[in-house]
Parts: C-alpha cells; sequence; structure tokens
C-alpha cells in the first residue's frame, strides 16, 4: 500500500480545466494507492460535490483555509502589490503549521503537490519523497508571448507580459534542487525550458491522459466505424475565441472566405461547420455569406456527446504551453485532427499519419480539397483520412490512457519511472 497526500488549490472534479487533469490523473491509479487531499477549494465545489468526488476517486479530502493575508488581499482587491514582489504571488502561499504536523503524523510515502506556484509547499515536507505537478512553464509562455511579438514593446500588454516573465523565470530558477523532489510537466518544450532555467532539479515530462470517450460512437460488429458523414463532411471548430486561437483563427477563416469566392463553392458543397465556444460571431456570419451551412453552439451540456456528431476537429492555436485538452479529446474520440503545430504538441500522433500538422491556412484548404477531390469525385481520398481519425484514436487511447499515465506519475514517488515519455 502507497500512502500519497496530495495538496492542491482545487477539488479534483471531472470537468472543469485544472481540476478535471487532477481528476484523470487519479482516476485509474492501481488500488492500492491511498490519497489523502488537501484543499483550499478554489473552484468552490460544494459539499455534495466533494463527497462525490470522495466516491468516485476513492480517496479522502480536507479543506483547509487559505491564509489571512491572501483573504485581505483580495477582499480587498489589493492587486497592485503583485506589481512589487519578486515572484508569482502562490509562491509565498504555505499552508498552516497544524496542517504540516497533521501530515507529518500521516508518515506517507509521498507529498504531491499541484500548481507551479506553489513551490514553497514543497518545501515544507524536506523529509518526504515529492512530486511537484507544475504542469505548465509560466515562464515560457511568457517566453513565446514576448519573442513571437503577440503583444508590440510599445504596448501596456509587453510590459505586463516582461514582468511576468522575470517572475516566472526568477521563480522557476529558485525551485528547490534535492533528490527527494521530481517536478511533472506535461510539456516536453515546457520541461526543456525549465531545465535550461534550472539544470540541476529533475523535471520529467510525462504525456497528459485523455478525458472521457463517449459511449455512443457508432459500431458494427463490435468495432469503431470510422466514416465521415455523407453528403457533407462535419468540421469542428472548437474552444472560445480568445488570445490562443484569434490570430490563427482569423487566418484561416479568411483564407476559407477567400477560397470560396475563387472555386466556385466546391468545399461548400462538400463540408459543414460547427464552431462550440463563445466569440465566433462574425467568423459564423462570414461564412454563412459565402454559402456555409454553418452552426454556432456557445455551450454543449455533454461535450463528448457533441463532439462525435462530427468528423474533422480544426485547432488554431496561435500560442500555449503544455498539452491541448480540446485535441486530446477529439483524437480519442474519433475525430481526424488538423491544428498548428502549439495545437499538437506534446501529443502521440503524427502529422500525416495520424493527424495533420500545419503551418499556413492555405495547407488546411488543400487538405479539404484531398478528402473530397478524388478520382469519381464522390468518395474522393476519405478512406486514406478516415484511416487517419482511426490510427489518431489508438494511439491516443494507447499512449494517453489514464491508467498508463498514473502508473508513470506515481512511479516517480518510488523512482522506478525513468523513462516517462
Amino acid at each position: 500500500m502507497m500512502k500519497v497526500v496530495f495538496i492542491t488549490p482545487v477539488v479534483p472534479f471531472v470537468d472543469g480545466g485544472t481540476s478535471a487533469h487532477i481528476y484523470h490523473l487519479m482516476l485509474e491509479r492501481e488500488k492500492d494507492i491511498q490519497i489523502d487531499i488537501y484543499t483550499f477549494n478554489n473552484n468552490h465545489r460544494t459539499d455534495e460535490e466533494i463527497k462525490r468526488v470522495e466516491k468516485e476517486l476513492n480517496v479522502r479530502i480536507h479543506l483547509t483555509m487559505m491564509p489571512k493575508w491572501v483573504r485581505l488581499l483580495f477582499a480587498f482587491h489589493l492587486h497592485f502589490i503583485r506589481i512589487l514582489l519578486k515572484f508569482p504571488i502562490y509562491y509565498y502561499l504555505k499552508v498552516s503549521k497544524e496542517v504540516v504536523q497533521e501530515i507529518q503524523r500521516m508518515r506517507p510515502d509521498g507529498i504531491w503537490i499541484y500548481g507551479e506556484e506553489l513551490a514553497s509547499i514543497t518545501k515544507q515536507f524536506p523529509e518526504f519523497r515529492r512530486v511537484h505537478t507544475l504542469p505548465d512553464s509560466e515562464a515560457m509562455y511568457y517566453y513565446r508571448m514576448l519573442q513571437q511579438r503577440f503583444v508590440t514593446s510599445v504596448s501596456l500588454d509587453y510590459w505586463k507580459n516582461a514582468l511576468m516573465y522575470r517572475k516566472y523565470v526568477r521563480m522557476e530558477g529558485h525551485y528547490e534542487n534535492h533528490p527527494s523532489v521530481t517536478y511533472h510537466l506535461v510539456g516536453e518544450a515546457d520541461a526543456d525550458f525549465i531545465r535550461n532555467n534550472n539544470p540541476v532539479i529533475d523535471a520529467r515530462f510525462i504525456r497528459h491522459p485523455h478525458y472521457e470517450v463517449s459511449p455512443q460512437l457508432k459500431m458494427e460488429n463490435g468495432k469503431w466505424i470510422f466514416k465521415f458523414h455523407q453528403p457533407k463532411i462535419k468540421v469542428l471548430i472548437a474552444g472560445q475565441y480568445n488570445l490562443y486561437m484569434k490570430q490563427e483563427a482569423d487566418l484561416l477563416i479568411e483564407q476559407i472566405n477567400e477560397n470560396a469566392n475563387e472555386n466556385e463553392n466546391f468545399l461548400q458543397e462538400h463540408y459543414t461547420f460547427t464552431f462550440l465556444g463563445k466569440g465566433w460571431e462574425k467568423h459564423v456570419e462570414a461564412l454563412r455569406k459565402v454559402g456555409y451551412e454553418v452552426e454556432h453552439i456557445k455551450f454543449a451540456p455533454n461535450y463528448q456527446e457533441e463532439l462525435i456528431k462530427h468528423d474533422i476537429q480544426i485547432t488554431p492555436i496561435a500560442i500555449g504551453t503544455g498539452t491541448k485538452g480540446k485535441v486530446l479529446d477529439a483524437l480519442a474520440n474519433g475525430l481526424l485532427v488538423i491544428g498548428t503545430q502549439y495545437a499538437m504538441e506534446n501529443i502521440a500522433v503524427k502529422n500525416g499519419e495520424s493527424c495533420i500538422v500545419y503551418r499556413e491556412p492555405q495547407e488546411v484548404i488543400e487538405v479539404l480539397r484531398d478528402i473530397v477531390n478524388g478520382n469519381d469525385n464522390v468518395n474522393g481520398n476519405r478512406e486514406k483520412y478516415e484511416r487517419m481519425a482511426e490510427l489518431g484514436r489508438k494511439q491516443v487511447l494507447t499512449l494517453h490512457g489514464r491508467s498508463v499515465v498514473s502508473k508513470q506519475l506515481f512511479g516517480l514517488f518510488t523512482n522506478n519511472d525513468k523513462n516517462a515519455q
């Protein structure tokens, strides 16, 4: 039996970004791993929800209060203080002396901490084996923002990003170097970036687990069916229209519109588009004006159920770090994913075999044309791309499987995992 104490800002939950990552890391762990969770419940889960999670994950959850100084800072909106601090604000966060003593009395086999800024909590337990899940490098995110000129040097945003970059680089450089501490990331480039910044620490890349797979996927004789819809193939663009997607999404829709005007409605005859997320109104209108069949869903109560109504997901992510959950969701549910390099990084798929990675929007148009533009102009090269979607799904279910990833993660507590990648 392995006993682990997990310290986290949020309560694990089946969906919800950070809380979902934690949830799925634990869900299919080996049965002999006992977990006690200490959480600040920053995602405000109710007592009923917490009890449900305890049952689903077979864990015990202990709620702990944020320190008084944090509560006062946010209660009185003293956010400007962050500017004056040497490190990001939660780097100064610690659990109370009482909680430390309670955990020490439990004598766990290891302490697991979640959240890049919680390095000071990691340092509160020097006598234990520790795994600190970051899971991304925020310093690398700000580096990419500045390096790729997402913000210009004359803007206020530039100086905000430059300030935060310095804080996070400084913080990552102060991570504890000790044989009993391993830093766990879901991005390979993130791990490399931190090692370059702090060469003496043990930073490991472990793949992000996929989440839910819809039980309603079409089956025939016990096998998954990988067939695009007829007569029109259904394309999905999922996620909010925000900083992460804005630049590439604008270029993509502009290219699709230009192609529509130049090619006498060829793609309009073969494809429909669905935007899933907020902020896509102008893109929906732009595609409708040139003759596309377009749907806009701002929120789907059952995300996986909505996913499997489509054949292809285009993911025009322009910036970011780590692993993109919506890309994993699409691959695991059998969609062919066409995405930028940042959309596909850290995922166990290969361009041209189990996914499509594009650099310029025109490449997306060429792929869409190739899918339907076969010798008979009816089925085109559909089977080629259906096989690609099938292989992508198999790769993700195998190499991003929750039990596989969980075994690698908890192997870090015994130093048994030397080949997490």
